[in-house]
């Protein structure tokens, strides 16, 4: 139920088609992981999921497990890699629901042995250059394989790509991923996954690797615009009180907007508890089609737009329009647009259309 007009709408119908384009173009892979972490960047709720999974990923990738349980809750047959590192004392719950846990250390890797649980799939992370998190040196890996052998099943080898864009920092660490693993019997572990969006788009496929990760592509976000994917999320709040400032009047917290002439101000209904933070004043929303910047602090729950006359109470506010929207409010304030949709909160109810 809505209260005060204040959603966010997520097209399902995109995320299928963006799915099932990507893999309709890059049909050389065996395993297409679906990047379902952080709510969906934001979406939000299990119809997302589905989404992927009718479009045509057969693995799913989440952050943490308390992401993957959630899944699991509902869907029991699809695997669900956690790319996060989970603590040894809940690995019992990773293995009750079948989910696949991620290793990234030598230590790690001698604790999970120990647990001797053939059951558990493992998948290695591998530190090509990001060093975030990973196996970084030769001798260490061929020690982290022979060590959970026999005690756990080593289904995958992956990396990450930390700068897609930048063709010779990728070239370095495809060359690194390469050469760390050229000691490994290939056709022993199942699956080899390196690109995830940017990187599948702009990179060659390696002979022995059989999967990739579709995250903020799966959303539409990519600089490929062959592929034509469609924005899948959208945000809206409504006009619900319209004031007229007299020159010189200041308006909201520490009056840092003062009114140049006599001006009218719509309230919108949304604010930084929302997820549109501070930092936004001085953007443009968008009523009836026509940008209106955003002025004063944005407060809590409301924030205030300069109108003219064409604006009533309870037009419709669109504070993020569609992803070239929401790519040139990211720009705005210096971040990306997954920081843009991953903040919005979970107060504002999601709607979920299907065309």
């Amino acid at each position: 139920m809505l209260y005060r007009d204040t959603y966010a709408k997520i097209n399902l119908a995109h995320i299928e088609n963006n799915v099932s384009k990507i893999i309709k173009k890059f049909n050389n892979y065996d395993y297409y992981f679906g990047v379902v972490k952080a709510d969906c960047y934001g979406h939000y709720d299990l119809k997302v999921v589905k989404a992927f999974i009718k479009g045509g990923c057969n693995y799913l990738a989440v952050a943490l497990l308390e992401e993957a349980l959630a899944i699991r809750k509902y869907i029991k047959d699809i695997p669900i890699l956690c790319l996060g590192i989970i603590p040894i004392q809940y690995l019992n719950i990773a293995i009750a629901n079948h989910i696949t846990i991620t290793i990234s250390s030598f230590n790690y890797a001698k604790e999970v042995a120990s647990l001797n649980c053939k059951d558990l799939k493992v998948h290695l992370k591998i530190n090509s250059g990001m060093n975030r998190l990973g196996l970084s040196l030769k001798e260490e890996i061929n020690q982290t394989i022979k060590i959970l052998k026999g005690h756990v099943f080593v289904e995958g080898i992956y990396t990450h790509i930390y700068n897609a864009n930048n063709k010779a920092d990728t070239n370095k660490q495809i060359i690194q991923y390469t050469n760390l693993l050229n000691d490994i019997a290939k056709d022993s572990i199942p699956i080899f996954h390196i690109a995830a969006s940017e990187a599948l788009v702009n990179y060659e496929k390696l002979s022995f690797v059989n999967g990739c990760r579709l995250g903020i592509i799966a959303y539409g976000f990519t600089f490929d615009n062959q592929l034509s994917l469609q924005s899948t999320f959208s945000l809206y709040s409504k006009i619900i009180q319209i004031n007229h400032l007299k020159k010189g009047d200041k308006l909201g917290y520490n009056g840092t907007y003062k009114a140049l002439n006599d001006e009218k101000i719509g309230v919108v209904c949304i604010g930084y508890a929302d997820g549109i933070i501070r930092k936004n004043k001085g953007r443009n929303v968008y009523i009836n089609n026509k940008p209106y910047p955003i002025v004063g602090n944005i407060c809590m729950d409301m924030l205030f737009v300069k109108i003219d006359d064409t604006v009533k109470v309870n037009d419709v506010v669109v504070l993020l329009k569609d992803n070239t929207h929401i790519t040139q409010v990211a720009d705005y304030l210096k971040t990306i647009p997954y920081e843009i949709i991953c903040s919005i909160s979970k107060r504002v109810p999601r709607i979920y259309q299907d065309n």
